[in-house]
């Protein structure tokens, strides 16, 4: 419910698919900010993700997999005024609440992102998360795993995100930019190095940063994705 001294409702909606290693730490976290709403959208898991989210006082709709098509259907149900988008490796900050709020009072702003941090002591991955912040700073690029922010009107105004496989948040964005800035908070959420533990931190680095000087090229999402999963070694 809405608390007297803040403006606006939250929905924090995180699309999951398969997460069962991480579900219960994520949702004993998330359950911490007990006023907000929080949806989590499964896009057909096969393990016991559902079973392991219905324990918990959260809503739980289903949709076709994948992330944007996930995140724009929690979005239509979503009753906060403010969407915030929140991946199942990453955890809030304290009082993050009160961050989204000053951010988006701000004059001219019309979305944001928190600051990067990875869960791992090891200096490589503070190099990682600099990088990722400069890139979010000064590109008004942030990635997913930051915790992307708005309004939900303004989320509707742009039309939410793609129906497209991977790198859903970059056209967002560029609507969002022409409607005002995208403000990077003062604040860190953390999320899980296990994507860098999986492949190696040269390997995901150089991955992620050819996804993106691809997709600014002009190559399709799809051809992304293929070239995506034969990167990583999934099919």
């Amino acid at each position: 419910m809405r608390s007297a001294h803040d403006p606006y409702n939250i929905s924090i909606i995180t699309p999951v698919l398969n997460e069962e290693q991480q579900i219960v730490s994520f949702l004993d976290n998330l359950r911490q900010v007990s006023w907000c709403e929080h949806i989590l959208i499964d896009g057909g898991s096969t393990d016991q993700t559902r079973s392991l989210i219905n324990r918990y006082p959260v809503r739980l709709i289903s949709s076709p997999p994948g992330r944007g098509t996930q995140q724009n259907a929690g979005a239509s149900t979503a009753t906060g005024d403010i969407l915030l988008f929140l991946h199942c490796d990453t955890r809030l900050p304290e009082n993050y609440q009160h961050v989204v709020f000053r951010i988006l009072a701000q004059p001219g702003t019309v979305a944001g992102a928190f600051q990067l941090g990875i869960d791992h002591p090891g200096r490589w991955y503070r190099l990682i998360e600099r990088g990722v912040n400069l890139r979010s700073r000064l590109l008004s690029l942030p990635y997913g795993d930051q915790a992307l922010f708005m309004k939900k009107s303004v989320f509707h105004q742009v039309g939410g995100f793609p129906d497209q496989p991977v790198l859903e948040e970059i056209p967002l964005l560029c609507r969002l930019r022409r409607l005002g800035k995208i403000c990077q908070a003062p604040a860190v959420v953390v999320t899980s190095a296990r994507r860098w533990q999986q492949l190696g931190i040269v390997r995901t680095t150089l991955i992620n940063q050819l996804m993106l000087v691809g997709y600014m090229a002009g190559i399709s999402s799809q051809r992304l994705a293929r070239l995506y999963l034969w990167g990583t070694g999934t099919r």
